[in-house]
């Protein structure tokens, strides 16, 4: 059996990039909580920036069974507001509704092209096409803090 995990990229989750008040208290919770899920054989699935935020989640979770294991860092587009880091794009929204169903579903589509001009962090999330049909996702959270849209997700196949 393969537990998969989806996480969102976002610097927010680190501690060197806290405030006074923590903006993502809820998504943090979510992540260490998906993070914890996972089986002590783990391979990363991430750009640089997303590796630091893996170390991060892994560095304060168990491990306690013994699935392979495959943690993903990604997230869908950030334009989906005009104070966004991309600004608004009104393709944004329909960009995520696609790849957000295609993630609850097990099947990623992912269009890179597209991915880019939205600023959507998709370069692990398109891997997740290599590890075969996922089945249905777990979700634990969807929401687009910020006009970036993130996503906490997990699979067993």
């Amino acid at each position: 059996m393969t537990r998969v995990v989806l996480v969102p990229g976002t610097l927010a989750l680190l501690p060197e990039y806290a405030g006074l008040e923590d903006p993502v208290a809820d998504l943090r919770a979510a992540c260490l909580e998906a993070a914890a899920w996972l089986g002590r054989s783990i391979t990363v699935l991430a750009d640089e920036q997303g590796v630091r935020i893996a170390e991060y989640l892994l560095d304060r979770t168990d491990h306690m069974h013994e699935e392979e294991s495959y943690l993903v860092v990604g997230n869908g587009s950030a334009c989906r507001t005009e104070k966004a880091p991309g600004h608004l794009d009104e393709r944004s929204h329909a960009f995520d509704e696609a790849l957000g169903a295609s993630l609850r579903g097990g099947r990623p589509e992912v269009d890179a092209d597209l991915a880019r001009q939205l600023w959507a962090s998709v370069g692990a999330i398109a891997q997740l096409r290599d590890l075969g049909e996922l089945g249905p996702a777990q979700v634990a959270y969807d929401d687009d803090p910020f006009g970036v849209q993130y996503w906490v997700m997990r699979w067993e196949s």
